[in-house]
C-alpha cells in the first residue's frame, strides 16, 4: 500500500513540527490512529527509489584553433539535450564517482 501524498505531507509537516503525534493530530483536526497507520506504511516503502539507468551519448569535442586549458576532454549529453563538458583536468575517479551519485 503506497501512502497517499496527502498523509505523506502530513508526515513530514510533523516530523519538522516537534510536536508529538497526538499534539499534531488534535492540531490538524485528524485522526491519531489513522495517522499512526499511515505512518507505519510510510515507514515501510523503499527507502530509495530505484535506480534507473539514462542513456548518455559520448562525444569529443570539435578541435579548437587555439588550444586551451578548460577545453572539454569529454561532453555527456542525455535524451532532453543536457551537456556536461568535463575537462582533461578532471580525474577519471572523480568521473566515475559522479556517474555512481548519478545513478
Amino acid at each position: 500500500m503506497t501512502v497517499a501524498s496527502k498523509w505523506r505531507q502530513h508526515i513530514e509537516e510533523w516530523q519538522g513540527s516537534g510536536l508529538s503525534q497526538v499534539e499534531y493530530c488534535l492540531q490538524q483536526r485528524i485522526n491519531a490512529r489513522t495517522f499512526a497507520a499511515r505512518l507505519c506504511d510510510y515507514r515501510k516503502r523503499p527507502a530509495v527509489e530505484p535506480v534507473a539507468l539514462v542513456p548518455v551519448q559520448i562525444e569529443q569535442p570539435e578541435p579548437a584553433s587555439v588550444a586551451t586549458p578548460a577545453a572539454a576532454a569529454m561532453v555527456l549529453t542525455d535524451a532532453h539535450g543536457y551537456r556536461l563538458e568535463i575537462s582533461s583536468s578532471v580525474s577519471a575517479g572523480w568521473v566515475a564517482e559522479l556517474l555512481r551519485c548519478l545513478a
